[in-house]
C-alpha cells in the first residue's frame, strides 16, 4: 500500500511538474523587426492604429454595421458551440479600461485575461505571442485613445467540457507556447518583416494553417490551406499548382490591396473582411515584404488540394451572351441564367467589373464547393481599394436543392469539373456551421 501510494505521489509530482514546464512562459519584452508603416519614431497612438489594422482587430471585435468599433459581440460559430468576442474598448465596466499595462501584454500573448481565465484560441493569442510588448502596447494606446462603449460581453454558448476555460491550461500545455518573434539572421530585413506580418500580426496561420484533432495548428503543414466556419481558406504556400507559387508578385499585391488579382480570383467571405478592415491599409513596402515572405513558404500540397483549370472547356464554348450549344439545359443552367449570367455572363469574364470574373477562381476549381456555395447564400459586400463590389445573396430565394444544381453547374461549366455540393451541406452552411 505503502508502495503504492508512493507511485501515485510520483506520478502527481512529474505531472504538475511537466504541465508547469510546458506553460512557461516567456517573459522577454521582444523585438519587432521594422515596418514602413509604423516606425519606432512615430507617435504611439498612430502605431498603434496601423498596428491594430494589421492585426486585424476589427474583424474579431467589431459587428459589422453596428458602429460601436471594438464593442465585441461578433459571433464564431465553432463544432462545439458558440463563441462571442468580447468589449476591447477602454470602458472601466465592461471593456477593458481598467486593465494595466501587464493585464494586456498577458491577454495578448499568452491568451490569459485579468481575471486569470483563460481565453479561447479564437482569440489568436497563439500567433499573437510572438508581438513585442512595444507593439502590444502601441495597440492599447490606441484602443484607449478611442470613445468608451458600454457594452456587456455575451456568453458563450459551449458544450461540455469546452464550457470550463481551467481545461484551457491542459490545451495549452500541448499545442501552445509562449515565445517572441526571433528574426532569422539568414534572411533579409524585408523577409524577417515579412514574416511578423504575417506570422506574428496579420495571423494568416490561424486561418490557412490546418489544424489537427485538438483544434491545434498543424505547423508542419503551415498555410497549406483549411476549412473554418464553413469557410475555404485556400493554401498560400509557395505551391505553384495548388497554392499562390504561380502567381505573380503584383498578383499577389493586387489581392492582399484590392481583394482581386486577374485570372485569379477575387476575395469573398472572411478573406474580404481581411482586405476590407487590414491588408488594404499595409504601406506598399510592407505589402512587398508580406509578399516577400510568402513567395519563400516551402510548398505543400495540403490535404484538400484544388487543380486550377483557367480555360474549362464549357466556358471557352460560351460567349458572352449565350452557354455553349453542347450544353443541356440543366436545373443549375437556368437557375444562372435567370440570376448570374447578366453580371458573371457564360464566358464567365464578368461584365460591369473584373472582380465579377470567374475563370482561374479557386472556387469554381473546388469541386467541394464551400466558398461557391456560401457566395451564392449570402452575396458579397466588398470594400476595398477602388469601388465597392457588392453581390446580393439568394439564400432567401433558392431551396437548398436549387442551391446545390446552382454551386455546381458554376464549378463544371467554370471549372471544368463534376462538383459534388449536396442539399445537406448546403443546409449546414445555411445554418452557419
Amino acid at each position: 500500500m505503502i508502495r503504492f501510494l508512493a507511485i501515485v505521489v510520483v506520478l502527481v509530482v512529474l505531472g504538475v511538474g511537466t504541465y508547469a514546464y510546458l506553460n512557461r512562459t516567456d517573459s522577454s519584452d521582444g523585438t519587432a523587426p521594422v515596418m514602413a508603416g509604423a516606425p519606432v519614431s512615430a507617435d504611439v497612438v498612430a502605431r498603434g492604429e496601423y498596428l491594430t489594422k494589421a492585426a486585424d482587430c476589427t474583424a474579431c471585435h467589431t459587428v459589422p454595421g453596428s458602429n460601436e468599433p471594438f464593442a465585441g459581440g461578433v459571433v464564431f460559430k465553432l463544432p462545439f458551440g458558440t463563441i462571442y468576442s468580447s468589449n476591447i474598448t477602454a470602458d472601466d465596466a465592461t471593456g477593458i479600461g481598467s486593465w494595466s499595462d501587464d493585464d494586456f501584454v498577458r491577454a495578448v500573448r499568452e491568451g490569459v485575461r485579468k481575471d486569470g481565465q483563460h481565453l479561447y484560441p479564437a482569440f489568436p493569442y497563439t500567433s499573437y505571442t510572438q508581438l513585442s510588448r512595444s507593439d502590444v502596447l502601441a495597440i492599447k494606446a490606441y484602443l484607449f485613445s478611442l470613445p468608451k462603449i458600454a457594452q456587456a460581453d455575451r456568453p458563450n454558448d459551449l458544450s461540455f467540457p469546452y464550457s470550463q476555460r481551467w481545461l484551457m491550461g491542459f490545451w495549452n500545455a500541448a499545442f501552445f507556447k509562449s515565445q517572441r518573434f526571433a528574426p532569422d539572421p539568414a534572411q533579409s530585413a524585408q523577409w524577417n518583416s515579412g514574416k511578423y506580418l504575417a506570422i506574428a500580426l496579420g495571423h494568416c496561420g490561424e486561418c490557412h494553417t490546418p489544424r489537427n484533432a485538438g483544434f491545434g495548428l498543424e505547423h508542419s503543414n503551415a498555410l497549406a490551406g483549411e476549412e473554418l466556419q464553413g469557410w475555404r481558406a485556400y493554401n498560400i504556400t509557395s505551391d505553384k499548382q495548388h497554392g499562390i507559387g504561380a502567381w505573380s508578385d503584383d498578383d499577389i499585391a493586387s489581392y492582399l490591396h484590392t481583394g482581386h488579382a486577374d485570372g485569379r480570383g477575387s476575395a469573398a467571405g472572411p478573406m474580404a473582411e481581411v482586405v476590407e478592415n487590414s491588408l488594404r491599409f499595409l504601406d506598399d513596402a510592407d505589402t512587398k515584404a508580406l509578399v516577400a515572405y510568402l513567395r519563400a513558404v516551402p510548398a505543400r500540397e495540403g490535404s484538400m488540394p484544388i487543380t486550377i483549370d483557367a480555360s474549362a472547356a464549357p466556358a471557352m464554348a460560351s460567349n458572352a451572351a449565350a452557354p455553349g450549344n453542347g450544353e443541356a439545359g440543366s436545373t443549375g443552367q437556368h437557375l444562372f441564367e435567370g440570376a448570374c449570367a447578366s453580371c458573371h455572363q457564360w464566358d464567365g469574364k464578368g461584365r460591369q467589373t473584373p472582380y465579377a470574373s470567374l475563370l482561374g477562381s479557386r472556387g469554381v476549381n473546388d469541386v467541394h464547393g464551400a466558398n461557391v456555395t456560401q457566395i451564392i447564400l449570402h452575396g458579397e459586400d466588398l470594400r476595398a481599394q477602388g469601388p465597392n463590389i457588392f453581390m446580393p445573396g439568394f439564400g432567401k430565394t433558392y431551396s437548398d436543392t436549387e442551391v446545390a444544381a446552382l454551386a455546381n453547374y458554376v464549378i463544371g461549366h467554370f471549372g471544368g469539373k463534376q462538383g459534388d455540393v449536396t442539399p445537406y451541406e448546403v443546409g449546414r452552411l445555411r445554418k452557419g456551421m
